[in-house]
C-alpha cells in the first residue's frame, strides 16, 4: 500500500510563489508514476502536472505551463511542485497522487493513490 503525504500549501499573493512537496511514506517511489491534481471550488479535479517513474518524462496542463514545475527525488522520497507566477486562479485544493508503472496518467482514473489535499490560496 502506498501512502502518500503532502506538504502544508498556502497562501501567496498572485504573481508569487509556493512550493508543494509529497513524500511517499509508504511504498517503493521506484515503482510509481506521480502527479499533482487540483480541485477548483465548484469544479472537478485536473491534473495539474505529472512525471514518469524514470523521471525523464514530464506532462503539464497548458493552465500551467511555463509557470510550475514538477520534479522528483527518489533519494528523498519525494515530488516536488514548484508555482511560479501564481494566478488566482490557481486557488484550489492540490492533490498529490501515484499510479504503479512507468507512464504518466492524465487523468484521475488513472491514479490508485492519493494525499489527504493541501490548499493554495493566491490573493491579489
Amino acid at each position: 500500500q502506498v501512502q502518500l503525504v503532502e506538504s502544508e500549501g498556502g497562501l501567496a499573493q498572485a504573481g508569487g510563489s509556493l512550493r508543494l512537496s509529497c513524500t511517499v511514506s509508504r511504498g517503493n517511489i521506484r515503482m510509481l508514476s506521480l502527479a499533482w491534481f487540483r480541485q477548483p471550488p465548484g469544479k472537478e479535479r485536473e491534473i495539474v502536472a505529472g512525471i514518469s517513474r524514470s523521471g525523464a518524462t514530464t506532462y503539464y496542463a497548458d493552465s500551467v505551463k511555463g509557470r510550475f514545475t514538477l520534479s522528483r527525488d527518489n533519494s528523498k522520497l519525494t515530488v516536488s511542485l514548484q508555482m511560479n507566477s501564481l494566478k488566482l486562479e490557481d486557488t484550489s485544493v492540490y492533490y498529490c497522487a501515484a499510479r504503479s508503472g512507468a507512464l504518466i496518467g492524465t487523468t484521475g482514473k488513472d491514479y490508485a493513490y492519493w494525499g489527504q489535499g493541501t490548499q493554495v490560496t493566491v490573493s491579489s
